[in-house]
């Protein structure tokens, strides 16, 4: 397998200092409507970088649900290992790669989990088949067999073939405020464009969970 030769030039267009609006949240509102607008397949898409308690760090990729009070929200099985990592230490890192549109963007936050009531609120908008699966799955947990997930499927479906479905104690959502981005565009040579938003005065590491910064450093950053 020869891959060193695999490439291509990045010649969509360029991304300049004046192109970028002030509140990285509404950068990244514009920048996801164009995704979507695009047709780009699951625009929503994001890897989620978290660390365990060793050091190790996880990647893993979920779907972005609601943008909410500056903050980005999915949901989870929270016995999960994203989840578990999260309690050790609740600083994260997401990526969304838009990599027909020739676009990236990195952010780095800090994570907690949402209450029951608002879980709930998106878990009873889910297809019936997603809430089944919820319950059926012990996410990042060995499994015998293929077959035997659908078994747990089936009884699931049998065990609430009747009335509305409860959400499992051990699901709910996980929200990220953050506290820096990085906007990333394609460009010919490898000499892409790179903005960082950080914020002008970074909240004090001692609250547990830092507010969304309100005015924001934007740097040029080499490629």
């Amino acid at each position: 397998m020869n891959l060193e030769n695999l490439r291509r030039e990045y010649l969509q267009k360029g991304l300049s200092r004046s192109d970028l609006l002030a509140d990285p949240m509404e950068q990244f509102k514009f920048w996801m409507q164009q995704a979507m607008d695009s047709g780009l397949i699951d625009p929503t898409a994001m890897s989620i970088a978290t660390v365990d308690a060793s050091g190790q760090p996880s990647q893993r990729t979920v779907l972005l649900k609601d943008l909410h009070q500056n903050s980005f929200i999915f949901y989870t099985n929270l016995q999960s290992k994203k989840a578990q990592d999260i309690r050790q230490n609740n600083k994260v890192s997401l990526l969304f790669a838009w990599l027909p549109l020739e676009r990236q963007i990195k952010i780095q936050g800090t994570a907690s989990f949402l209450g029951k009531a608002e879980s709930l609120k998106y878990f009873s908008s889910r297809p019936k088949e997603s809430q089944l699966a919820a319950w059926a799955s012990s996410q990042s947990k060995p499994v015998s067999s293929r077959q035997f997930l659908e078994m747990q499927f089936a009884r699931m479906k049998e065990k609430y073939s009747q009335g509305k479905i409860p959400i499992p104690d051990f699901w709910g959502g996980i929200k990220i405020i953050p506290q820096q981005f990085e906007f990333w565009q394609g460009r010919g040579h490898r000499l892409h464009d790179r903005f960082r938003f950080s914020p002008v005065q970074p909240a004090p590491e001692n609250v547990e969970q830092k507010p969304f910064p309100k005015t924001w450093q934007i740097e040029r950053l080499a490629p």
